[in-house]
């Protein structure tokens, strides 16, 4: 009697193993279904930060603007976003885009950081670059800075994109004097 309530204990534990086994992630490095389909899918997919991005150096700036370099400023998901354009005859290079508070987890970070933003500009010789996927607001911030320097440079631009902007370059020097 006693044995076979140690074979039934074994079969149960051996059988409860198993199942629990089975529960496990399967993918390694993951740790859940959704995780493992996410990687397995990125590993097939192409990387959107490979497509490069082609600028016409015979591409100028719409508009009269004036030579200069010209740091405008938008709002992004956690903060001011600026971006520094150099105007040399009517022809836009974009020497920096920075963020202030942006974090690793908003999309757009990546972009800024890695100069994406930049070459995206300098491509479309202005504020009307793609919006890029889980970074919207960032890449609206973006264009607002855009057209902020654009306006300091003499382009004709919305009322409320130049107001936006020298807002947050006040907001920016009163940050600096603190």
């Amino acid at each position: 009697m006693n044995g076979v309530k140690t074979t039934a204990a074994l079969g149960c534990a051996t059988a409860l193993a198993l199942g629990l086994a089975g529960c496990g992630a399967s993918y390694e490095g993951s740790g859940s279904k959704d995780a493992a389909s996410a990687e397995q899918l990125a590993q097939r997919t192409d990387d959107p930060w490979a497509a490069e991005v082609v600028a016409d150096d015979a591409a100028r700036a719409e508009g009269n603007l004036r030579d200069g370099v010209y740091t405008g400023y938008g709002r992004g998901m956690e903060g001011w976003i600026s971006v520094t354009l150099l105007v040399d005859d009517g022809r836009l290079t974009c020497l920096e885009t920075a963020q202030d508070g942006e974090s690793q987890s908003r999309g757009g970070y990546e972009a800024i950081r890695d100069g994406r933003y930049a070459q995206m500009i300098e491509a479309a010789q202005g504020s009307d670059i793609d919006a890029i996927a889980g970074a919207t607001i960032t890449t609206a911030g973006v264009k607002q800075a855009v057209d902020d320097a654009l306006a300091q440079a003499g382009a004709e631009v919305a009322t409320d994109v130049a107001a936006a902007g020298a807002a947050a370059a006040a907001a920016q020097e009163g940050e600096s004097h603190e």
